[in-house]
């Protein structure tokens, strides 16, 4: 299949995790491409199925990701898809981290008034003090929260792997 992996990302780390599923989905057979949303349009026409994803800032994906979605809704309705988000969830200390599925839930439901995708991730991604405003530097230290890199390349690939086995069997329903 056909593959686009796209994301919205403003640190990079979506960009890092949205490459990296590409790579596991071309290392199962799948013809990927990995490409920017703000630079895509409605280039999607050509695509079998997509995994798109985005940076979250305030409980939200980027406005370049929601306007993605809301532009190819379409096309994504005919279509494989899933979401991937990429937020702090691991930066955080108890007890906000039991927060993080909430968290997930707020980050989705716009999202599902658009589209009916076949899952949804939430990773960490890295947080760095320069990432930050002066402020959102006071707010992080005042509620002992980590900076670092808190993406999990396990994780990242188990859940790529299952997208294509997921694309495997829907090739094998089709030839039957």
């Amino acid at each position: 299949m056909n593959v686009l992996i796209a994301y919205a990302s403003v640190h990079g780390s979506t960009a890092s995790i949205a490459h990296r599923i590409g790579e596991v989905l071309a290392g199962h057979g799948e013809r990927t491409e990995v490409r920017p949303m703000d630079e895509l349009g409605d280039g999607v026409h050509g695509h079998d199925a997509f995994v798109l994803g985005s940076a979250v800032h305030e409980m939200t994906w980027l406005p370049p990701a929601t306007e993605f979605v809301s532009r190819n809704r379409d096309v994504l309705a005919d279509r494989p898809v899933w979401l991937f988000s990429v937020g702090m969830p691991a930066a955080l200390r108890e007890p906000w981290r039991r927060l993080a599925p909430k968290e997930e839930s707020d980050i989705t439901e716009p999202l599902l008034r658009l589209l009916t995708p076949e899952g949804h991730r939430l990773f960490s991604g890295v947080i760095r003090p320069e990432h930050l405003p002066r402020s959102g530097r006071l707010m992080f230290k005042a509620l002992g929260f980590r900076y670092g890199d808190y993406r999990d390349w396990d994780d990242v690939r188990r859940w790529a792997e299952e997208i294509a086995r997921s694309l495997a069997a829907d090739r094998r329903g089709a030839a039957l």
